[in-house]
């Protein structure tokens, strides 16, 4: 699957400090310097029935800082990214609009990469649909097979359709460190079937769905069907970046069971590899009050903001003015503020010498490499441009150098 275009990225001229990210199964900071030299991240993506609200924007400009804070400390990155473009919401959604399922999967996934482009993230080096990834998944059931993991639940047809046993990793549960209850609590509303009879237990999760009449299919080893969801990214991880990668990122809703389930697949298919370094995860952006989902329909848009005329590099900023991993809420006085910021730092840079730079270069990219602190960072661009609009012009060309460093850290194209 294509990905969107790449912007350009100035050098900076200097190497950042080493990355440290939260890691959500231990609760702390790590430093991911990558052994073999190349930052690998799998970061989950969306599944194409509907257009890219601020809750997706966040999560992607998120892990673009990391992917630009890889960078800036001298690190090649390999970045992978999946398009969930066969999935039951998207059928769904077909269905009740009577648009054919792989038309609506296109238009939204296209209409996801300009909104991508205009917000200057960097794209993955794998752009990986679960469609074209499904000879990856049937490899990968076949070893889960081959380690006794799988197990058939019959249908009223007589087809089966073939599950994963949460038993058979002994790690299961340390990605989010939940307890039992908890999983239990929220595995339906996340894409579980809990109450499905036949399972083993009631964690378990689908691998391959045998056909249904009028669902999409494919002929497989494992008979006509089409992947579960967590198999999925699985499979495209393994292949794309092999075990023991530095990040799985997503938002915090994937903790469980997605990025659970699969870990634990991942593990039981290669048990001596850990399926990744970190766990990191972006918080939830709310509107009115509630987490802004497709499900609820309360939901702000990228290219809605766009079509009406606002800068997409407003629309960033306001992104970044909240760290990563908090929840907020998504308000037109925020965009406002992003706007005004947005002006008073192009003014700055326009204004050729400046304050001193290396204060806001030091503070910006240490910033950043302690967990990803944008609101640090816009912090010390902010009071450089303050100090230069006050008549501070004592360093030549510090313009063109905090210019430099807002599109290379930040990606702001000021």
């Amino acid at each position: 699957m294509r990905a969107w275009s790449a912007p350009d990225v100035p050098a900076l001229g200097r190497r950042a400090p080493e990355v440290q990210v939260h890691d959500s199964a231990t609760g702390g900071l790590v430093e991911l310097v990558p052994p073999s030299g190349v930052a690998r991240m799998y970061v989950c993506g969306i599944t194409p029935y509907d257009a890219t609200h601020m809750g997706h924007a966040a999560t992607y400009v998120a892990f673009d800082l990391l992917n630009r804070a890889w960078r800036s400390a001298g690190h090649a990155v390999r970045y992978v990214q999946n398009v969930t473009d066969v999935d039951d919401p998207l059928l769904e959604r077909a269905n009740a609009t009577g648009e054919d399922w792989v038309a609506l999967a296109e238009r939204e996934t296209e209409l996801f990469r300009t909104d991508m482009e205009a917000l200057r993230v960097l794209p993955p080096k794998a752009y990986v649909g679960a469609v074209e990834a499904i000879p990856l998944v049937v490899d990968m059931i076949g070893d889960l097979q081959k380690s006794g993991a799988v197990y058939g639940v019959p249908n009223e047809d007589g087809s089966e359709d073939l599950y994963f046993s949460v038993h058979a990793d002994p790690t299961f549960g340390s990605v989010s460190g939940w307890d039992r209850e908890q999983m239990m609590t929220i595995f339906a509303e996340r894409g579980g079937d809990p109450d499905r009879p036949g399972k083993r237990d009631p964690l378990d999760c689908l691998l391959w769905q045998a056909e249904r009449p009028n669902d999409p299919a494919w002929d497989s080893a494992l008979g006509r069907g089409r992947p579960g969801w967590h198999i999925e990214c699985s499979a495209i991880a393994r292949d794309h970046l092999g075990g023991g990668f530095e990040v799985q990122g997503g938002g915090s809703d994937l903790v469980f069971p997605h990025h659970e389930m699969s870990a634990a697949e991942s593990q039981v298919a290669e048990p001596d590899v850990r399926f990744a370094r970190a766990y990191v995860h972006a918080g939830m952006v709310a509107l009115d009050g509630e987490k802004m989902s497709k499900s609820k329909g309360n939901l702000e848009l990228v290219s809605r903001l766009r079509e009406n005329g606002t800068d997409p590099m407003a629309i960033r900023l306001a992104l970044l003015a909240h760290h990563y991993r908090s929840d907020w809420e998504w308000t037109e006085a925020g965009l406002q503020t992003a706007v005004a910021t947005l002006e008073k730092l192009r003014e700055a840079v326009a204004s050729g010498a400046g304050a001193a730079t290396e204060p806001v270069v030091e503070g910006v990219l240490t910033c950043l490499a302690t967990d990803l602190d944008a609101p640090g960072a816009l912090i010390a661009l902010d009071s450089w441009a303050t100090a230069t609009l006050a008549g501070d012009t004592s360093e030549p060309g510090a313009g063109a150098v905090v210019r430099t460093l807002a599109d290379a850290a930040l990606g702001l194209r000021l």
